[in-house]
């Protein structure tokens, strides 16, 4: 195959991802904060806009994969990442070059940034050909650097950049001082006197001595108005040398292949969040490549947690809870309920994220997955009330789920959590079961954390999902969440018993 991209199998994803927006979903399902930490130390690459726009196909999805897997070997991922490290370096001479002032300061700078340019093609091209690779990408990649390498074009731009600059270090001259002026002239084999005088004077030292010379600063950088102007009276007396210098520059303005270019910030895609998930398995947290299904709904997570609390809690050493689900047959949605605080929201985000990460082709939390290939996913959180909108919770809550029932497929996945909260449980209970049985109409998959038990057990297709609490102590929460049935009750009976609230109790103190 051609070589498009390391990212995208199609030119036309490539093309959607240019201009891929964050989705409106992700703030409630904490990814913006897991795509920024994942990008945060990679600003300069501009690389959000690939972690915004899921991929269409299961094809394009295991075109990542398999990239992601090529680059679990050490020595492929240590060969890239130097790669990106010397273009980094490239980039920097070329912005600082705009910065300076003088005319060969500039071309100095220019020069050295296209030697390092070369030198890194040259390496990367002999590292890739030297390790195993399995992935379609960098299969792909590979091939056309060869033929890049074995170009006209780069084989001009690597060899005349050597032998300019090798040139360019044979030029001698001399400059005479006297009084407030200076001459450049053409280096004539003076003699060196240097070596006699110093033994000349040797003989009179007397002890230490303090060392009163001045160091020369040799970096282009520090260049001054007189070095640069010596270094144009040194561009008159060698003026062939300094004509090719400047007619490289202008044959060579673009010199970085728009390829090569394109490689370069989209394979820190996969060194960004290969980086940021290495510390989460220090913590013995596993990640795992998921089965993508597009046509059966039976789907599996075991393991998995919510990414971005992993990453709020990375550095306290605290542990984090993993849970498993699984829908299998005509299961659809699964009901959480429990006792506030008992990770039924993270649960919820976490199987959004699971969804969403896998989707655009990451390895995802867990240590087995199957997922479901969806077009969109829309969610249901809780928002406070808006004044411009001039509308109640209530109201506010059923024109929007109203607005997701008009743009759902049966690919689609819901997110819901804790609507219809600003009612009566009468009202609650009724609403939620005219949306669950539009959802069920949808044949849509779901997860939804409610206070109505009876959604839990509503019909075939609803599976059960409690939050768990700790037997020794029956207001501690354990953030696992199970498939077994609703029992609201027991948890106002735990919290009842612990603050000795129970009739009982009540009746002892009154007959205190």
């Amino acid at each position: 195959m051609s070589f498009i991209s390391i990212l995208f199998n199609e030119q036309t994803n490539h093309i959607k991802a240019q201009h891929a927006e964050i989705p409106p979903f992700f703030v409630d399902l904490n990814l913006d904060q897991v795509v920024d930490a994942i990008s945060g130390n990679w600003k300069e690459y501009d690389l959000k806009p690939f972690f915004y726009r899921e991929l269409s196909n299961i094809d394009a999805i295991q075109y990542r994969q398999e990239v992601f897997q090529d680059l679990e070997n050490k020595t492929l991922f240590e060969c890239v990442r130097f790669f990106t490290e010397r273009m980094r370096e490239v980039h920097k001479h070329l912005i600082l070059k705009d910065k300076l002032h003088y005319h060969y300061q500039k071309a100095i700078w220019f020069l050295y940034a296209v030697k390092l340019y070369c030198n890194a093609i040259k390496r990367l091209t002999e590292e890739l050909s030297s390790n195993s690779l399995n992935s379609r990408g960098f299969l792909a990649f590979r091939t056309f650097l060869n033929n890049y390498v074995d170009s006209i074009n780069f084989a001009s731009l690597s060899d005349e950049a050597n032998r300019i600059k090798v040139d360019l270090e044979k030029v001698k001259y001399r400059i005479i001082i006297k009084d407030n002026s200076f001459t450049v002239q053409n280096y004539e084999t003076e003699i060196d006197y240097s070596a006699e005088i110093v033994e000349t004077f040797e003989k009179f030292k007397q002890g230490a001595v303090n060392d009163y010379r001045v160091k020369f600063k040799s970096s282009p950088e520090d260049m001054n108005h007189i070095e640069a102007q010596i270094l144009d009276f040194v561009a008159q007396l060698n003026p062939e040398l300094f004509s090719r210098l400047d007619n490289f520059i202008i044959r060579n303005v673009n010199f970085i292949e728009e390829t090569i270019a394109a490689f370069d910030r989209e394979i820190h895609f996969y060194i960004a969040y290969v980086l940021h998930i290495e510390k989460f398995k220090h913590n013995k947290l596993q990640f795992c490549y998921p089965t993508i299904v597009n046509k059966s709904k039976e789907i599996y997570n075991y393991e998995g947690f919510d990414l971005a609390l992993a990453q709020k809690f990375a550095g306290d050493n605290a542990q984090i809870v993993c849970n498993d689900f699984f829908l299998k047959g005509k299961e659809r949605i699964i009901v959480v309920t429990g006792p506030n605080q008992g990770g039924k929201t993270t649960f919820a985000r976490t199987f959004g994220q699971l969804h969403y990460l896998a989707s655009i082709g990451c390895p995802v939390p867990g240590c087995e997955a199957q997922l479901f290939l969806f077009d969109q996913i829309f969610t249901q959180f809780e928002r406070a009330e808006k004044v411009e909108n001039l509308r109640g919770k209530l109201e506010d809550d059923l024109t929007r789920i109203h607005s997701i029932f008009k743009q759902t497929t049966p690919q689609s996945i819901i997110i819901m959590n804790e609507i219809f909260n600003s009612t009566t449980l009468q009202d609650m209970t009724l609403l939620s079961k005219k949306v669950m049985e539009k959802i069920i109409e949808l044949d849509l998959l779901c997860a939804w954390v409610t206070f109505v038990d009876e959604l839990a057990s509503f019909s075939e297709q609803t599976v059960s999902m409690t939050s768990m609490i700790d037997p020794g102590d029956l207001a501690l929460r354990t953030f696992k969440v199970v498939r077994r049935s609703a029992d609201g009750l027991a948890y106002a009976m735990a919290i009842v018993e612990k603050y000795r609230l129970t009739y009982d109790y009540i009746k002892e103190r009154i007959e205190l």
